[in-house]
């Protein structure tokens, strides 16, 4: 029998969810529409709800606007009935519900991220136990301590002990290998990088090697160390070397195949700094790239690195590539329509209306507050006295009539910015709500059992004197 949805909506929503759902066409469930009796649908709450909706109600599953401010729990035992939220924009649905109405699993992955500190040598305890914090928040499984050539490393060896104190994993990336001894001396976890000519500074210690070529780009000497690994019956990750653009980069592609077609069965790594660092492109996009090869390859190892600025959030990036790639693997599909978190200046579905929903919506509005929107013909504001369009936020302040209102003023100006700019990139613009960048920005988490708090307007209008 198939599962029976239930949509709770408000008035002005109601026929916005009504065509979308209509034109799913036909459906593996089946559904009706509920109006729970107020305007703004996100404007519900758990009591209206608890008090209007009928307890004779048959459904499987009921589902609430994504801006819902309530506890799903209660709601659920009250009605017996499990209450689910669902997408925050009502254009977003047929992709929330061609996953059988079911959020992507991002909890899983299968890819360990080592971050690399480059200037370990030169940080203080104080900044380097900072920076590997961060780290390890932001996604990393390993903190690496990058040693930097001519550069002596006084503290190494307290530095891991350091890290290891607040349960970091650890390993030191090196080309020294005095620096590398000291570090396996030291109780560090991964060395890199070792080659068939300095693995025996792993067979020596409990240590486990990060293996690359004796010369750069001989898959024939990497094959020797990894041989030798195998017969000491030490493990190790094997990195044939990605290399930059221009500088070996398809051959460096064509390694890691080859060396996957050669040990199946080998842990392998791939540096992706050659490539995000050394390319003037979002990283988000190349990070995406990358963490798909090394998911069709099994690479369940990255080394990552920030030293450019334009790389700084590359270990979330990294993170959230990863659990991407791994449901979509699982699910046998394209890594699409599982999350945003990498589309950080575009977005795939950039307006939640079009234009004629725009139009019957400022039909409908009886009060004087101005609501913002964006279309493919640019931005749109509309309240009781009209509905104005414009590509350029400057065009519309004529027609606003707030001149003589500053606070009001201010507000509109910084939401028609903020408008301006979500159209001209093809972005998702949401009146009152932060502009979202993926996993480019922080963005703070949303209680969403309680009520928002007053909007911006209201702020305003309550600090005037």
């Amino acid at each position: 029998m198939a599962e029976h949805l239930v949509f709770l909506t408000g008035h002005l929503a109601k026929t916005r969810l009504e065509n979308v759902l209509a034109g799913l066409g036909a459906t593996p469930f089946t559904y009706e529409i509920i109006d729970i009796g107020v305007k703004v649908a996100a404007l519900m709450t758990e009591e209206i709800v608890s008090r209007r909706l009928s307890r004779s109600l048959k459904a499987d599953r009921i589902v609430l606007p994504g801006r819902f401010r309530g506890h799903l729990e209660r709601l659920s035992e009250t009605f017996g009935i499990p209450f689910v939220r669902g997408p925050d924009e009502v254009a977003d649905l047929p992709t929330y519900l061609g996953r059988a109405g079911k959020l992507p699993d991002l909890s899983r992955h299968d890819m360990r991220i080592f971050a690399e500190i480059v200037d370990a040598s030169v940080l203080s305890p104080e900044a380097l136990l900072q920076r590997a914090k961060a780290l390890a928040e932001a996604g990393a499984d390993v903190i690496d301590l990058g040693c930097l050539p001519d550069t002596p490393f006084a503290h190494l060896a307290e530095a891991i002990g350091w890290l290891k104190a607040e349960g970091l994993s650890v390993s030191v990336d090196s080309a020294n290998p005095d620096e590398l001894e000291l570090a396996a001396r030291s109780g560090v976890d991964y060395l890199l990088s070792l080659n068939e000519k300095t693995i025996d500074i792993a067979t020596r210690h409990k240590v486990t090697p990060i293996l690359v070529p004796a010369m750069p780009g001989d898959l024939d000497s990497l094959g020797r160390a990894i041989e030798a690994a195998q017969k000491a019956g030490i493990s190790f990750i094997a990195d044939p070397v990605l290399d930059p653009i221009h500088f070996g980069f398809a051959a460096s592609l064509g390694r890691f195949i080859e060396a996957r077609r050669r040990w199946p069965d080998v842990e392998m790594m791939m540096g992706t700094g050659n490539l995000t660092e050394l390319t003037d492109a979002d990283s988000s996009g190349v990070t995406a790239i990358l963490a798909g090869l090394c998911s069709e390859l099994a690479i369940a190892n990255v080394l990552v690195v920030n030293v450019s600025p334009h790389t700084v959030r590359t270990v979330e990036e990294h993170d959230r590539a990863r659990r991407i790639m791994f449901a979509a693997k699982n699910d046998h599909a394209l890594p699409r329509g599982y999350d945003a978190g990498l589309l950080q200046i575009h977005d795939r579905s950039p307006f939640t209306g079009s234009i004629a929903d725009i139009d019957a919506l400022a039909g409908t509005v009886r009060d004087a507050n101005f609501r913002i929107m964006t279309a493919p013909d640019g931005i749109h504001v509309f309240n009781n006295q009209g509905h104005w369009t414009a590509k350029d936020a400057f065009d519309l302040f004529p027609s606003l009539n707030v001149a003589q209102d500053g606070a009001h003023a201010f507000y509109l100006g910084a939401e028609l910015m903020k408008a301006e700019i979500a159209w001209k990139l093809g972005k998702r613009y949401s009146q009152d709500e932060p502009l979202a960048w993926g996993v480019a920005s922080l963005r703070t988490s949303e209680d969403r059992t309680r009520l928002a708090e007053a909007g911006h307007t209201l702020k305003a209008k309550k600090d005037v004197p």
